[in-house]
């Protein structure tokens, strides 16, 4: 299957923003854009007395909301080619299932359905914790913050494996960009409820995670020599740290934990924060 980028739109402010993301990182990596729409045609499955051609006038409000994305982003990006699907199904499930052999899918935070005052949509969480390879998460407002970049990625950086796939992903967003990046690693001591009384030496303990975050990173600076990295290493929780470095970014990368049955477990307590909190768009990464 040829790379693209998919972009999922529902026709909400947070979808269009999506949109525009999309094809400005489709037009860095000269890749086209696959824009998809999914139709869950009778979403609470009640089937008995439905309105009728209700099938018909859904697909075309689908076909509507798709014209309108393509419109968006060719007016945004002439220079990237541009396709559309309609797909039938739970949303949730058929983005996940179109995450798998995209270079990434990009969603908004919240659609049309959203709560008011809810800070992410129902299906971010289940998309961006199952979903396999690179999801992107992008807020209303995201393409006012496109016209005037911020010049810096942000990735948090940690001892798990799941780090690797986060690190490859930001070391190439910043050299696609030509900006730098800044490592963020945030550490906590350990709260012993028991033995309030252990000290530890502060010194050597930072000297331990600088140690980590060089370790970590060594390799990654090796490949992409002309990437800019800045380490930031803090006393903090990480949630905190990221959110914070989130005010100067471009975009906040994070890698995901893999492991667990539900959505929320997937994703990780550290990453879940970030979705919730982020002030730019935020990127899942997933092995």
């Amino acid at each position: 299957m040829t790379e693209s980028i998919i972009a999922a739109t529902d026709g909400s402010p947070t979808a269009m923003a999506a949109v525009k993301w999309a094809a400005d990182d489709a037009a860095r990596r000269g890749l086209p854009l696959r824009i998809v729409h999914v139709v869950d045609r009778w979403p609470y499955g009640i089937g008995a007395f439905p309105p009728p051609d209700w099938a018909g006038l859904v697909a075309h409000a689908g076909e509507r909301v798709l014209a309108e994305a393509v419109r968006a982003a060719t007016k945004h990006r002439p220079d990237v080619p541009v396709t559309t699907e309609l797909i039938d199904g739970s949303p949730a499930r058929v983005l996940r299932d179109q995450a798998g052999p995209a270079t990434e899918l990009v969603i908004g935070s919240r659609g049309l359905g959203g709560f008011v005052g809810a800070l992410l949509g129902s299906t971010v969480l289940p998309v961006a914790g199952h979903a396999p390879g690179i999801v992107v998460v992008v807020k209303a407002g995201a393409d006012d913050q496109q016209d005037a970049p911020r010049g810096e990625i942000v990735v948090g950086v940690d001892d798990s494996p799941q780090c690797e796939p986060a690190l490859a992903y930001a070391f190439e967003q910043a050299r696609l960009r030509g900006c730098a990046l800044r490592a963020v690693h945030a550490w906590q001591l350990p709260v012993h409820a028991f033995a309030p009384e252990i000290s530890y030496d502060m010194d050597e303990i930072r000297q331990a995670q600088h140690k980590l975050v060089k370790d970590r990173l060594g390799a990654w600076r090796e490949k992409f020599p002309e990437v800019e990295v800045v380490e930031d290493v803090q006393s903090a929780h990480p949630v905190q740290a990221l959110t914070d470095a989130s005010t100067r970014a471009d975009l906040v990368v994070v890698g995901s934990r893999g492991m667990g049955a539900l959505g929320s477990v997937l994703l990780g307590s550290v990453s879940r924060g970030v979705l919730h909190h982020a002030h730019c768009p935020v990127a899942v990464v997933r092995s």
